[in-house]
């Protein structure tokens, strides 16, 4: 996809270089984000292409969400050429990155203890299970340590842990890899030294339940978890009102209290003593939460919504992730961006992303790279090594790399 050149060439990790060797999510992320900021991300892939690109279910959004503005090389590591092919690109490289399980980088010689003498300035991410320790030899998906980690029994009953309904260890995780590089880049400019950075699915999810762990500490009480939690405010619920239509809505503080009960002409409710402080209104919920729901069922959701809206009160609407496409803040501010599909039974078709959520000058960071198909960059990187046409066709025959020719405007 075409964007403004200028812009691209000012992006703060123009003319970094980051070696990918990932699938699924956590690694795809973490070049994800180093992409986006203008990193130039090769990501090696089998010569069958990354697994994820097969994927059905949940998981066949997962390759096109999470490897935009990245270039392909198909490479064969198990032989002696493709070795080399990856060693060459290697000595090319700021940053490299992988998700694999333990041990299966250092059986290729390419974990960090393999490289850092011979490139004393890479630095490496791995994004693991469980950082370094007694679970370290535990295989663990998202789902695996929000049970062992707290987050399934916080979102779920009591009687039934549910895990969030997004991959957010595996994201997190690869959020925080890029950050540990970046962070490496800029002490790799003080002392000219790279390093090893580690992210973990674990590990991040203990941060996540942090707020659970020290409210324990605190109080000295267990968390309850969120459906049968004793809310620290007094209105903070979904109500279901006219049409059986669902809304979110939010009264946490006196003023909005007052705010509330005015807009809706329900003076009893303020003049109620029970109700007269948050607090209160946290230790009556058992009467207060039953007549505010009976009030609001002859009121439309989008009734409410203006009311809220016109008054400062928070509010949601109950959304499906497909409305979000037609969300006109996201459309209006740019927080969507068109990719074209590289893989599966809408190849080739232009569809629509969200980007990461922040702003830099102004704008958003823009996609310069669709998902790209597997290989498809093959040709062009080992020409910047050097190898000349014939050395490709060679590569080529012997099965060692794949070249699959673009057949989108992935033009820049």
């Amino acid at each position: 996809m075409s964007t403004d050149q200028t812009q691209v060439k000012s992006l703060p990790y123009a003319g970094i270089r980051v070696i990918e060797f990932t699938h699924m999510v956590m690694g795809p992320t973490c070049g994800m984000v180093l992409g986006d900021l203008g990193a130039e991300v090769i990501k090696i892939e089998p010569m069958d292409g990354d697994k994820t690109r097969g994927l059905l279910g949940s998981g066949a959004g997962f390759f096109s969400m999470f490897n935009r503005n990245k270039k392909s090389m198909a490479v064969n590591i198990h032989t002696p050429e493709g070795r080399k092919i990856v060693q060459e690109l290697i000595a090319t490289a700021d940053i490299l990155c992988e998700n694999f399980k333990p041990g299966t980088m250092k059986k290729l010689q390419l974990d960090y203890d393999s490289l850092k003498v011979q490139f004393p300035r890479l630095i490496y991410v791995s994004h693991k299970g469980f950082l370094p320790g007694p679970y370290d030899h535990r295989t663990a998906l998202d789902e695996v340590v929000q049970m062992m980690g707290g987050l399934a029994y916080m979102t779920g009953t009591e009687e039934k842990p549910l895990r969030a309904g997004a991959s957010v260890n595996d994201m997190m995780g690869g959020i925080f890899g890029a950050m540990g590089a970046m962070a490496a880049l800029r002490q790799r400019d003080l002392t000219g030294q790279g390093q090893e950075i580690q992210s973990a699915l674990f590990e991040n999810n203990v941060l996540l339940v942090g707020q659970h762990m020290m409210q324990y500490a605190v109080t000295g009480k267990p968390a309850k978890p969120m459906p049968s939690r004793i809310s620290a405010w007094g209105i903070y619920d979904v109500f279901e009102v006219a049409q059986a239509e669902k809304i979110f809505l939010a009264v946490v503080s006196d003023t909005q209290w007052k705010i509330f009960c005015d807009i809706f002409n329900w003076p009893d409710l303020f003049q109620n003593t029970s109700y007269a402080t948050n607090n209160q209104r946290v230790q009556s919920r058992e009467t207060l939460i039953p007549l505010i729901k009976a009030r609001l069922k002859s009121y439309s959701a989008q009734r409410i919504s203006q009311l809220f809206a016109d008054h400062g009160l928070p509010y949601a609407a109950i959304t499906r992730p497909e409305q979000l496409f037609d969300d006109p803040h996201l459309n209006a501010t740019g927080g969507l961006a068109k990719i074209v599909i590289s893989d599966g039974p809408k190849a080739g078709q232009e569809v629509t992303t969200p980007l990461l959520p922040i702003t830099m000058d102004g704008k958003r960071l823009p996609i310069r790279f669709n998902p790209p198909k597997t290989g498809e960059h093959s040709n062009t990187i080992l020409a910047e090594l050097g190898y000349s046409f014939e050395e490709i066709q060679e590569l080529l025959a012997k099965q060692t790399i794949r070249i699959e020719k673009q057949g989108d405007k992935n033009d820049l």
